[in-house]
């Protein structure tokens, strides 16, 4: 089987789709070459910088955003889908592809066009609770769409949707604690606090945490990801700090293929509330204080409702961060039956197989199609 990937613009269109990737070429069902797998995304993009990381080779093409655009920046935009269209086009000719897989961002979009139109079957996953615009443009053009929650299935016709969950990396359900914090050099005590504002980094994340760093290192051990923009005045503080406090400061601008190793390893996390809080948390078991991005439409303040209608996360509003941040970290900290009881909520929600179900629904309908 022959599968094109797409989808990008953040991490969380990326990783749900390599756990698939993950499923694909480690499960004897399948099998299936990673030579025999490619991503189409946007080049100097996040999804490029992600996949240089991934034994996948990536293909670049032409995309634009329409979400908020002026009527110029619109029609701009327009050009570069129909140049990207071109050139999908020509990618699925080359690569003869059996199957696409899409996760959403507008650089889905020319492929599945695409696709459509050379008569190669098509899946979208959609991560969040509620489906942007391209996921909605693609879910007409698509022959499958894959939710994570039956919840969701309301958006699609229900002919086309399969609930598979929320695919994840393996390693976040077989890493033990230990090993994590061995990677990324923790120690045992005190407790770890993970940080982080998704593939960018979030300024506001990053400026509330500058704000009260030496009393959050006074409790716990930092893995603080800032992004590239923030990360070197952030390195430059690092170094003033006394040499107790900042041996527990563990700064990146982006973690990679360490990013699980965090995410196991951490005992409470602070993050925007984008689609992969949906699934990683839960897999990792971890408790959460999400800060939702307030200029994402309300993607992300549905997602956050959902994880702590169901105990596994507080929210802070990104108003509140510079005010609130210490105190309900602190708070948190200091109680650990709370934590537990956040963890074992956050464990309830996770999905095993979730990858798998998506990898059977590619596979058949690559064979449909031959």
């Amino acid at each position: 089987m022959r599968l094109l990937l797409t989808g990008g613009g953040t991490g969380g269109h990326v990783y749900p789709a390599l756990a698939v990737v993950e499923a694909l070429s480690s499960d004897a069902r399948w099998a299936v070459d990673r030579r025999e797998m490619a991503w189409v995304g946007g080049a100097d993009s996040v999804e490029e910088r992600i996949l240089a990381k991934e034994e996948l080779t990536f293909y670049p093409i032409s995309v634009g955003a329409l979400r908020g655009a002026s009527p110029l920046g619109t029609a701009r935009s327009l050009y570069k889908m129909a140049r990207g269209y071109r050139q999908a086009r020509e990618l699925l000719r080359e690569f003869r592809s059996d199957v696409v897989l899409a996760t959403g961002g507008y650089v889905s979009v020319p492929l599945v066009w695409a696709a459509r139109d050379m008569g190669c079957p098509a899946l979208i996953y959609l991560p969040d609770m509620q489906p942007g615009l391209a996921v909605k443009l693609l879910s007409r053009l698509a022959q499958r769409v894959a939710v994570s929650f039956e919840s969701v299935a309301r958006y699609f016709p229900r002919d086309k949707v399969v609930v598979s969950g929320y695919p994840v990396r393996q390693a976040l359900f077989s890493t033990s604690k230990e090993a994590a914090r061995q990677m990324l050099d923790l120690r045992d005590e005190p407790a770890v606090l993970l940080i982080f504002g998704g593939s960018r980094g979030a300024h506001s994340i990053n400026e509330a945490v500058r704000q009260a760093l030496e009393p959050l290192l006074e409790i716990s051990q930092i893995v603080h990801i800032s992004g590239p923009e923030d990360y070197q005045s952030l390195a430059n503080m690092r170094e003033r700090l006394p040499p107790a406090l900042q041996a527990r400061y563990h700064l990146y601008s982006y973690l990679y293929e360490r990013m699980t190793a965090a995410l196991v390893a951490a005992d409470v996390v602070v993050a925007r509330a984008g689609a992969a809080t949906l699934g990683e948390f839960p897999a990792a078991g971890l408790p959460a204080i999400l800060v939702p991005y307030p200029y994402a439409g309300q993607h992300q303040q549905v997602n956050a409702e959902y994880l702590t209608s169901r105990g596994a996360a507080l929210v802070i509003r990104d108003a509140e961060l510079g005010t609130r941040l210490l105190s309900v970290v602190t708070d948190l900290l200091s109680d650990p039956g709370r934590l537990r009881a956040m963890s074992s909520s956050a464990r309830s929600l996770a999905v095993p197989g979730a990858a798998e179900r998506i990898a059977a629904e590619l596979v058949s309908l690559a064979e449909r199609r031959s």
